[in-house]
């Protein structure tokens, strides 16, 4: 199940880029089914399963303009875990590479269209 969602970047790229954080509240979750709409120049993201709005940003002209010209929004979702991710506290080097582990984030990228209100 989807704890939060956060939008972190909005811009043009071949078509309307949107970057999403996206906090589930356990590791095995796999419950998030995008849904994009436009309400006048309000960008939200919600919930399939239920219809909840789960994110909204404004939109600036150029913006609409490659929403309005492609009907479609390319997400790249970056999924965390709560006490998985962002809490990390103690750094125990790879010896061998003297480098700092990092902990693995799933990342997911996807073209989804966009319903007009």
């Amino acid at each position: 199940m989807v704890n939060s969602v956060e939008i972190s970047r909005v811009n043009i790229r071949d078509s309307l880029s949107v970057d999403v954080s996206v906090w589930m509240e356990h590791p095995d979750d796999m419950d998030f089914r995008p849904t994009l709409s436009i309400s006048g120049t309000t960008f939200t993201i919600s919930n399939i399963s239920d219809g909840a709005a789960l994110a909204s940003v404004e939109l600036d002209e150029a913006q609409m303009a490659a929403v309005i010209r492609d009907q479609a929004a390319e997400l790249r979702v970056k999924f965390q875990v709560q006490g998985m991710h962002g809490r990390l506290k103690d750094i125990h080097p790879i010896i061998a590479d003297g480098k700092a582990k990092k902990l693995a984030t799933a990342n997911w990228k996807t073209t989804q269209t966009v319903t007009f209100e």
